[in-house]
């Protein structure tokens, strides 16, 4: 295997990443701490995102509000820098598009689907601030950052500044605009390479 200087870079990077989340483990267990969801953001910022990732999957995968944050920046970044890597790489189409909404219009079902979602993560933060205002029980907040992962970030946003809901938590107010830049690199990505519902470029 002939790896460049970039792989080998990332390839270092992400064992770092391993090494210091395994001493948090190791260390920590599951407890949080600030300093650390810090210095674990700053190693996702110079490439280590999978590694961070992937020992959050195998050995803490308990989500609290203090850890949410670091989450959701290492989730976010792991499918940009996924994404740029591959442009790096030379898989990308030989033209650059940034028509968004003549693609959304070639691609109704698509379009669709991200006004349904849109919409009902609007509905879901409405219910969610109702309940707190009436203390029932409410919604997790995995389960409001989930619609806006899966294509409800602008409608996490209306929610959050319609209702004045959730406008204090870092994990929104900075990871739901992440998620929505994520999702328009993935857009964009996937625009230029013409692989949705079988396009050939």
């Amino acid at each position: 295997m002939n790896l460049n200087i970039f792989d080998r870079y990332l390839l270092i990077i992400n064992i770092i990443a391993l090494v210091i989340y395994g001493i948090k483990v190791l260390v920590y267990k599951h407890q949080t701490r600030d300093w650390f969801e810090k210095l674990c953001m700053f190693i996702v910022l110079l490439g280590g995102s999978a590694g961070i990732l992937l020992m959050i999957i195998l050995f803490d995968r308990k989500a609290v509000k203090e850890n949410m944050m670091s989450r959701v920046f290492t989730l976010c970044m792991l499918v940009i820098q996924a994404i740029l890597l591959l442009i790096v790489k030379g898989y990308h189409g030989d033209q650059i598009h940034i028509d968004f909404w003549d693609y959304l219009m070639q691609h109704r079902i698509l379009l669709i689907y991200l006004a349904v979602v849109n919409i009902l993560t609007i509905i879901v933060f409405g219910v969610d601030k109702m309940n707190a205002k009436s203390n029932r029980q409410r919604v997790r907040i995995v389960t409001l950052l989930g619609l806006a992962f899966i294509g409800g970030s602008v409608g996490a946003l209306i929610g959050m500044y319609g209702f004045h809901h959730k406008t204090k938590k870092a994990y929104f107010t900075v990871g739901v605009p992440l998620i929505l830049l994520m999702q328009v690199v993935v857009l964009f990505y996937v625009m230029n390479m013409g692989i949705f519902f079988g396009e050939v470029s």
